[in-house]
């Protein structure tokens, strides 16, 4: 028996795939710091859980929901996103998924055509490829500036015929790299004038530190442009990624094809996750602000000892997100272990370290590390890895 070519080509998640390794060392009774997934370690606030709660006992979450989602949450992710936004969008614009994961995945299943490429500047995140592979386009990495930004004249230079989409994601994975208004206008003008959809991935949008201002590339005018795609969810900003609600924003005719789609795909998210999510969007925000000033705290302290570890570089600090992204060319050259792979492996069998190599983001050279644990154990890992460094120093 023959699998498919399409899911023979596939990678697994580089992240889950670190993370498993971990845990199953956890397991087996070794003290591992897992840094390499990119989940909260606070648990979903009780405001979340007991509207979950109640929607089971009183028999809501029994029930089938509309493939798009409830109308109630449907409309706040509307008014949320109208809001926070400044567009005007209402919730024919809104489609609800099983987590965001799932709506770009619908989102490519309903845009690309076989052959379609999307352009994806480097690093970004281990899925979009796979995703878009699976819908039968074509993932067409691309280089951007010493700041992990992308710019027209960077576009310019990958555009070729086969080009449809372009995705972007700010507050990055793995960079925490925010984009500015301006640099968000040029792009956009850009886009339209090649008529090339814009999918942004939004999910760390409400992570910002020290000041930093996060502006989405589809609120820069007061309607929704059609070619524009908002994926957001609940997952990173309420700690709900055991929840999967994740929801697009888009035009009302796309919104209708990708809603065609997940009717056939997974009919509708979980309906009691439905009741949760609308809760968090629309209760108090209390512990979603607490959460967000404890990462901060977290890469206010982390950063500057990260720095400090021999061969360890982070010439930009991140503006928001939860990772680190650390350039350790120079790690390897003082240790003599020849590639990022072998270097993330020994940090995981030897110093107990879990991080994920760079080239699954499409870089080398470079590892990523999640903050979202708490400080004692993040400074825990980073005395590890020093030592890792000192040991095998040549």
């Amino acid at each position: 028996m023959q699998l498919s070519n399409r899911i023979s080509q596939i990678q697994p998640s580089a992240t889950l795939k670190v993370s498993g390794k971990a845990k199953q060392m956890i397991a087996n009774g070794i003290d591992v710091i897992n840094l390499g997934i990119g989940e909260p370690d606070f648990q979903t606030p009780d405001n979340i859980k007991q509207a979950a709660i109640a929607a089971i006992q009183t028999g809501k979450a029994s029930f089938y929901t509309p493939a798009a989602g409830l109308p109630r949450l449907r409309e706040a992710i509307a008014n949320v996103t109208a809001t926070d936004y400044g567009i005007s969008v209402d919730q024919t614009n809104v489609a609800v998924t099983t987590g965001a994961k799932m709506a770009l995945y619908g989102t490519f299943q309903a845009i690309l055509n076989p052959g379609d490429g999307v352009l994806l500047p480097e690093p970004y995140w281990v899925s979009y490829a796979e995703q878009i592979k699976l819908a039968g386009g074509v993932p067409m990495g691309m280089p951007v500036t010493d700041g992990f930004k992308v710019t027209p004249e960077l576009l310019e230079q990958a555009l070729t015929a086969q080009v449809k989409v372009l995705l972007l994601n700010s507050p990055e994975n793995p960079t925490g790299v925010i984009y500015e208004p301006a640099e968000l206008q040029a792009i956009a003008d850009w886009a339209e004038q090649h008529q090339i959809w814009v999918i942004t991935d939004d999910i760390y949008g409400k992570l910002t530190y020290n000041g930093a201002k996060f502006t989405s590339i589809a609120a820069l005018k007061d309607q929704l442009p059609t070619n524009m795609i908002i994926i957001n969810g609940v997952s990173k900003t309420y700690s709900m990624t055991g929840w999967r609600i994740g929801y697009v924003v888009a035009n009302s005719e796309l919104i209708k094809a990708l809603s065609a789609f997940l009717s056939h795909a997974t009919g509708n998210p979980a309906a009691a996750s439905q009741y949760a999510a609308l809760e968090a969007l629309t209760g108090l925000q209390d512990d979603a602000e607490m959460m967000r000033h404890a990462f901060e705290q977290r890469l206010n302290t982390l950063y500057p000892l990260l720095n400090a570890i021999p061969g360890f570089s982070l010439a930009t600090k991140p503006q928001g997100a939860f990772y680190l992204f650390p350039d350790v060319a120079d790690a390897q050259a003082l240790t003599g272990i020849a590639t990022t792979g072998e270097f993330v492996d020994q940090l995981l069998t030897e110093a107990h370290v879990a991080v994920v190599d760079g080239n699954a983001f499409g870089v080398d050279h470079h590892v990523r590390l999640s903050y979202a644990t708490d400080l004692e154990t993040l400074k825990n890992a980073v005395s590890r890895i020093t030592e890792f460094m000192k040991t095998h120093t040549k």
